[in-house]
């Protein structure tokens, strides 16, 4: 009965991957009726979509689009496109036991293009961006620890018992807000859109409000500068669109295998060119690559699986 069992939940799971790779795919909230009708259900599903995203043989269309309610605010006009083949966590809430399918429960890992949302037990959520990793902890239900990657913080405010987000040698604890935080090489940079954090509450006593960031490097010695961001931006890429400021093309490059899994590397001669605008996240990545190197100022080669910027 046990093998019958797991052949019709693998039978099922392969049945909603194939429907998942048309667009015209709505079918959201069956697919997260079928995923909470048992544990076993969300572990078939991610190991069968995390081998069906390996294989080199489908064609790019195949992988199925991951759908994420964004909120509101203005969309960009062309239809976003969010890469990533394992989509089970993003249309549903999953529980803390189904995190660690292959190893320690309470560290979740993204790849590349892939999203996840989780809803820890105090009602918080976290909205991981791909090639992430987020590590919790079963004895500090208040407490995560963004080891790489980007994530969305949406925490239920307690006064008397704080939500803690360490990152790097970086402390963010909530004062009842919405934030986003990124973790690349010894670098990590908050953006919060709703509310309050401090940051490095022992060190630095930063204060961001909404409408503000602070990047911050491990090595430095003194409190990182405050600056303004549009809220609507903070966190952004949930909805397929990346916004920048005098950024580097790497920083850029970074983003998009990250959110997108497209991978772009940068030539030492186009090394020092900053980017300045906004990428939408189109289905067809070809478009969003040439978007980025017609903003940039540079040329965008096709090499192997993914592209070259050049001067």
């Amino acid at each position: 009965m046990h093998d019958a069992a797991n052949s019709a939940a693998e039978a099922q799971a392969i049945d909603w991957i194939i429907r998942q790779r048309d667009p015209a795919f709505g079918d959201w909230d069956d697919f997260a009726d079928w995923l909470a009708e048992d544990p076993a259900h969300a572990e078939v599903y991610d190991a069968l979509a995390s081998l069906d995203q390996d294989l080199d043989a489908l064609p790019p269309e195949s992988a199925p689009s991951v759908v994420i309610r964004p909120r509101e605010q203005a969309r960009p006009s062309r239809r976003l496109w969010f890469g990533g083949a394992v989509v089970a966590a993003l249309v549903a809430m999953v529980s803390l036991p189904n995190l660690g399918l292959f190893g320690n429960p309470d560290r979740i890992e993204t790849a590349a293009g892939e999203h996840r949302t989780i809803e820890l037990a105090d009602g918080s959520k976290i909205e991981i961006n791909g090639a992430s990793i987020v590590e919790l902890d079963q004895d500090r239900p208040r407490f995560a620890r963004l080891e790489a990657g980007e994530a969305m913080f949406h925490v239920v405010h307690r006064e008397s018992d704080p939500f803690v987000v360490e990152a790097g040698t970086s402390r963010i604890v909530d004062l009842g807000t919405a934030f986003n935080v990124v973790r690349r090489d010894r670098q990590t940079a908050v953006a919060v859109s709703e509310g309050v954090v401090l940051y490095n509450p022992q060190r630095d006593k930063v204060r961001i409000t909404a409408g503000k960031a602070i990047e911050a490097n491990d090595d430095d010695a003194t409190p990182p500068q405050v600056r303004d961001v549009d809220i609507a931006n903070v966190g952004a890429w949930r909805s397929g669109l990346l916004v920048y400021n005098a950024a580097s093309l790497a920083t850029v490059a970074d983003d998009l295998r990250r959110t997108a899994g497209i991978e772009i590397s940068v030539s030492a001669a186009a090394a020092d060119r900053s980017f300045s605008g906004a990428l939408v996240i189109d289905k067809d990545r070809a478009r969003t690559v040439a978007d980025l190197a017609a903003l940039s100022g540079t040329t965008a080669e096709r090499r192997g699986d993914g592209w070259v910027l050049t001067r």
